[in-house]
């Protein structure tokens, strides 16, 4: 546990939003960000995943950009003669989803001109640089799930908590179909709308079963910070409380109110980043309860912490190439070795950021529930 802890500590500090490749020629094709207010022009990104701001800031000394998990790459704003402030990023951005936030003399703000996430312990300003892959994660005219909003009763902490449910396209329909259930953990700071909205895990889920690459099933997603736990202070972070709202509270009340198929083979837990942490220790402590497991940038698993490996159909670990690759590969091998069906994914080009886990569902998703 304190290794893993150790380990995703380190991914945080590790964080950049930041491609590797600074060609010296900016293409001049901005356009404005998919992810901006209704009207707003601004952020733009262009096709080389340059990304430009323009903040209204007349009597400001300074303005800057800071982008990613943490705040971490910063974009000095120079004043334009409108008594705006403009710039444009050093380098290119990886691409897929960014955090960022406004920092004017000081003061930390949102970018006016764009939708808000919650990251970071905070709602934060979030800028989509094109993919080349987006295709699998796009809004495509094809039958479409839905995400409902639940309050289940938490009487371990003595309120209603709150969970979002994808249900895949026909399950309100006259079917009495039952489905497997996955129950997908976000990230340090982030909420239970992070992988719906950062994450567009019912997209990726809707294009996917309209191609015929997956059986439907449902997705359970809910907060996994039962602790109030600063950046810097993961060490701290106990999993008993969380443990206790996901096996004893929020299990049984999907099980009761959704049409699953309320057995351990048919159950799986993922996460990523500190959510693979949680996924990793309550998937140990509770071997009756999931069949598969995933962890995406969130760890490893190695065949001594495993009792009994009979009860374990899949083991799948992820990351992205800019994080520590060789890690997860070697441990997949391991497994395998030991007799466990493991299998490891590498996204290329990315770092510890959503592009990693939308193509870590993507490649997951196939593999569950067989």
């Amino acid at each position: 546990m304190k290794s893993l802890i150790i380990a995703f500590a380190a991914a945080l500090v590790s964080i950049t939003g930041f491609a590797q490749t600074n060609p010296t020629q900016i293409i001049e094709d901005f356009k404005p960000s998919v992810l901006n207010q209704p009207g707003q022009e601004y952020p733009q990104v262009n096709s080389q995943g340059y990304a430009r701001f323009k903040i209204i800031a007349p009597h400001a000394d300074s303005v800057s950009v800071s982008l990613g998990l943490g705040g971490r790459g910063g974009t000095r704003l120079k004043q334009m003669p409108d008594s705006s402030w403009m710039g444009t990023t050093e380098g290119p951005m990886d691409e897929g989803f960014h955090y960022y936030d406004i920092k004017i003399d000081g003061g930390k703000f949102n970018d006016p001109g764009a939708l808000n996430y919650y990251g970071s312990v905070r709602w934060e300003s979030g800028i989509e640089i094109p993919a080349h892959d987006q295709d699998f994660y796009s809004l495509k005219n094809v039958p479409h799930g839905n995400v409902v909003q639940v309050l289940f009763p938490s009487p371990s902490t003595n309120t209603s908590r709150r969970a979002f449910v994808y249900t895949p396209p026909g399950y309100d329909g006259k079917s009495k179909k039952n489905y497997p259930v996955l129950y997908l953990q976000h990230g340090w700071g982030e909420d239970e709308t992070a992988w719906s909205n950062q994450g567009r895990a019912n997209l990726i889920m809707d294009n996917m079963i309209a191609e015929g690459k997956i059986e439907a099933f449902i997705i359970v997603m809910t907060y996994g910070m039962t602790n109030d736990v600063k950046f810097g202070g993961i060490r701290s972070f106990k999993i008993e409380p969380f443990q206790t709202v996901l096996i004893d509270e929020l299990i049984p009340y999907i099980d009761a109110n959704f049409r699953t198929i309320a057995k351990s083979s048919h159950r799986a837990m993922a996460g990523l980043s500190m959510g693979g942490m949680e996924t990793h220790t309550i998937t140990l402590n509770k071997p009756d309860v999931f069949s598969y497991y995933a962890l995406l940038s969130g760890g490893i698993y190695t065949p001594a912490e495993i009792k009994d490996k009979s009860k374990v159909k899949l083991i799948f670990l992820s990351c992205g190439s800019k994080e520590r690759p060789d890690g997860v590969k070697n441990a997949a091998l391991a497994l395998k070795e030991a007799g466990f069906n493991a299998v490891s994914y590498v996204s290329e080009n990315t770092a510890h950021e959503f592009l990693t886990w939308r193509r870590s569902l993507r490649e997951l998703a196939p593999l569950l529930f067989k």
